[in-house]
């Protein structure tokens, strides 16, 4: 049986997973509330990349998890067949690969040594974006419900030009509104114009890593909670879920022992096998989101003890 989580996270990292990982999100969350009066809310850092990323705003704006309202559908623009599309498929082969890799015993030093040669990569991938066919990603009235950024609240997006990560709301970070920095941490490519922000454009975060634990400010005896949509185990392997599953949970994997070699006490959460089922083979699908935020819900509500 899982270990319950019952204590309030110094550090709440909430991970990509398209329109059903807001969902799980969401319905976890509101299990942990409700039957353990966990409120994430009171966290003193959130780090939210991509569907995380619109998660963690709504709670660092102080707004309970029940009030969340999911991304519009957009599964009829989303592959839902077994083969993902190649740009997808590389992309993910690449960051399995270079995640993978980054496990060895000196796990800081091997991620930055990838760092240069993998941004190049996903630049070089990027750039194979298709314009006239994404449009802009509308998130309608969520994004006027968004405060400021405060120091609490980090938002992981890449830069199309050079490949690399950017954290919005870190210290140094370019100048962003909350609202902007989430839209672009949402933007998958293929699907999504780039984000404008500050004269260059952005895409979505899950483009580095599904998770972007290491982006999380923990130190030594911090307690960091890292809710991840898709580090959930099963899945076809050949599809688009389960290559970003296998690529995102080697770079979570990596990004783990980076925070544990920092002296951070780190706990990941995954869908376990009811949501994992609810969820299926499309992150996308809207369809499928009323049974995800239930069966979030009941985990949520086991979880709490």
């Amino acid at each position: 049986m899982a270990r319950p989580v019952q204590s309030l996270p110094d550090v709440l990292v909430l991970g990509a997973g398209g329109t059903l990982g807001i969902a799980w999100l969401r319905g976890l969350i509101a299990g942990l509330e409700e039957a353990g009066g966990l409120d994430l809310r009171r966290c003193e850092y959130f780090v939210g990349t991509s569907a995380g990323a619109y998660v963690a705003a709504h709670l660092a704006a102080g707004r309970p998890a029940a009030d969340l309202e999911a991304l519009h559908d957009i599964s009829a623009e989303v592959p839902i067949d077994d083969e993902p599309p190649g740009p997808l498929r590389r992309l993910a082969g690449s960051g399995g690969r270079v995640a993978a890799a980054a496990t060895a015993p000196l796990v800081p030093l091997a991620l930055r040594a990838t760092r240069a040669p993998g941004a190049a990569a996903r630049a070089a991938i990027l750039r194979t974006a298709r314009r006239p066919k994404a449009r802009d990603l509308d998130l309608g009235a969520y994004t006027e419900r968004l405060g400021s950024f405060d120091g609490r609240l980090r938002v992981t997006a890449v830069d199309r030009s050079s490949g690399r990560r950017v954290v919005f709301g870190s210290p140094g970070a370019p100048t962003a509104g909350v609202a902007e920095a989430v839209l672009a941490s949402c933007s998958v490519p293929w699907l999504f114009a780039p984000v404008a922000i500050g004269g260059r454009e952005y895409v979505d975060g899950g483009v580095w890593s599904l998770s972007n634990l290491d982006a999380a400010p923990a130190g030594r005896q911090s307690e960091v909670l890292a809710l991840l949509p898709t580090f959930g185990r099963g899945g076809p392997g050949r599809s688009a879920a389960g290559l970003l599953r296998a690529a995102g949970q080697a770079a979570g994997l990596a990004e783990l022992q980076v925070l544990r070699a920092r002296g951070a006490r780190t706990r990941i959460v995954a869908p376990d096998a009811g949501c994992m089922k609810a969820m299926g083979t499309n992150l996308m699908d809207g369809a499928h989101r009323g049974a995800v935020v239930a069966a979030g819900r009941v985990q949520g509500r086991r979880l709490a003890g």
